[in-house]
């Protein structure tokens, strides 16, 4: 959980002497608090994304305590709220405890007394908190790589999100192929009052030079040859939502100045137009490599590396969390049965010394795709190993046997290559025709297997 002095807390009291002394005692205590002598006031900027506690003495003008209490659960049932009051009416705190609030205290209070109970209702906060980021992680990931897993590294990659969704923080994102970079990118976009805007992503790896300018800044009609009408760049379109820039470090250098600007100055000029357009904008960029590192950074501007990097997040390789592999893979078979209409299989020792032992080079892409081809019965034949393998293939015929051997090949080569197909080509020594046509028989994806 996050330290106290993170911690924010709503103090309200219409007697502006204790509510001064309160505050004080509380921020003493390191907690981040906010003091209002109305609880309208207090209301008023309260939602169901509060991540703190709510202390409000009960004897007050217009809404009292007890009915604060009320609104509050209107909002948001798990919100703690503790109740003070200088009258002590035991009636009165068991009714409110009874109805949710979280603890009742009678004034002339020690502070610690008070300190530790919103130490404590804070904890409990944090944990509904928690929970509901990790039930939206799985409802609202994308149809490929869902961010879920129970390691510590994933949990605190989805604890920064919901901390800096909001904040409108330019965010550079980095990680292995199939790691989940754009997932990433689209749960900062929904955690974010963003969320009713566009989410426009671009990978800058598959774009030529001559198009990303056009695709990036818009054009006018007749700002180039081809160009019959006038487009809204992505840029633009994102305006108000969230621009997702996949493989940023394939830009091309003339691009990344013109980026650059756009960063700095909140605007873009559109080719073949001289009028200047202010853009709402809010950049996710995702790169494999690390872009701080001059060696790995190539070409990529220094000065567009920092003016992205306000906050850096690092997505772990599948290989670095293990434990979560499991998980995952169950996520996926249990998708990829359904979506297939098909029972799901039992799940034999051999896969799970598997899921257990590959290194997952295509990391939860990879995974994903292996988890639909066991559904579909395409992986359990050919896993079994160890002592039994003798026994098992006696009875497989020769031609099958050298089937599966060839396929493992093709993906001990590919991993060994990181998916590239030329040095792949080259190691098995096989025409690319050839090449193309085992990948289809073997229902080998290439893709899993890029880094």
């Amino acid at each position: 959980m996050t330290t106290n002095n993170q911690v924010p807390v709503i103090l309200i009291d219409d007697d502006e002497d204790l509510l001064r002394a309160t505050r004080q005692t509380l921020e003493l205590a390191g907690f981040a608090v906010s003091a209002f002598s109305a609880a309208s006031e207090a209301l008023a900027g309260l939602d169901a994304g509060f991540a703190g506690v709510v202390v409000s003495d009960i004897r007050m003008p217009e809404i009292d305590g007890l009915q604060l209490f009320d609104h509050i659960v209107e909002i948001d049932p798990d919100i703690p709220v503790i109740l003070v009051t200088g009258h002590g009416d035991i009636a009165m705190a068991v009714k409110a405890i009874k109805d949710g609030v979280y603890d009742f205290i009678t004034k002339p209070f020690a502070a610690d007394r008070l300190a530790q109970s919103v130490w404590r209702a804070a904890e409990k906060r944090h944990l509904v908190m928690e929970n509901r980021a990790l039930r939206e992680a799985a409802e609202q990931a994308q149809d490929s790589l869902p961010l879920i897993g129970q390691t510590p590294a994933m949990e605190r990659l989805r604890r920064t999100l919901r901390q800096i969704a909001d904040t409108d923080v330019d965010v550079l994102v980095t990680g292995e192929t199939g790691s989940g970079k754009e997932v990433v990118a689209s749960l900062l976009h929904r955690w974010s009052r963003r969320a009713q805007g566009n989410f426009v992503a671009l990978n800058c790896g598959t774009l030529p030079e001559t198009v990303i300018e056009s695709e990036l800044f818009g054009h006018e009609a007749g700002a180039f040859t081809g160009a019959q009408k006038k487009r809204i760049g992505r840029i633009e379109h994102s305006s108000g939502g969230t621009l997702f820039l996949d493989e940023i470090e394939s830009m091309p250098p003339s691009t990344q100045v013109q980026m650059l600007r756009v960063l700095e100055m909140r605007e873009v000029t559109p080719l073949g137009t001289n009028e200047i357009r202010p853009v709402d904008l809010r950049v996710v960029a995702a790169a494999k490599v690390d872009l701080g590192d001059p060696g790995q950074r190539g070409a990529f501007r220094e000065d567009l590396y920092y003016r992205l990097n306000v906050v850096t997040l690092s997505i772990p390789p599948l290989r670095e969390r293990r434990d979560d592999v499991a998980l995952l893979f169950g996520y996926f078979a249990e998708r990829a049965a359904a979506r297939f209409r098909r029972s799901m299989p039992a799940v034999p020792a051999a896969i799970h010394r598997h899921l257990r032992e590959h290194d997952w080079p295509g990391n939860v892409r990879e995974l994903a795709h292996f988890a639909e081809r066991f559904v579909l019965g395409l992986e359990d034949a050919g896993w079994v190993e160890g002592p039994a393998a003798a026994e098992s293939d006696a009875a497989i015929p020769l031609p099958e046997r050298l089937e599966r051997y060839e396929a493992e090949i093709i993906r001990e080569t590919l991993g060994r290559n990181d998916g590239d197909v030329r040095r792949t080509i080259e190691a098995l020594g096989i025409p690319r025709k050839t090449f193309y046509d085992k990948l289809q028989r073997h229902g080998i994806v290439r893709s899993d297997f890029s880094r």
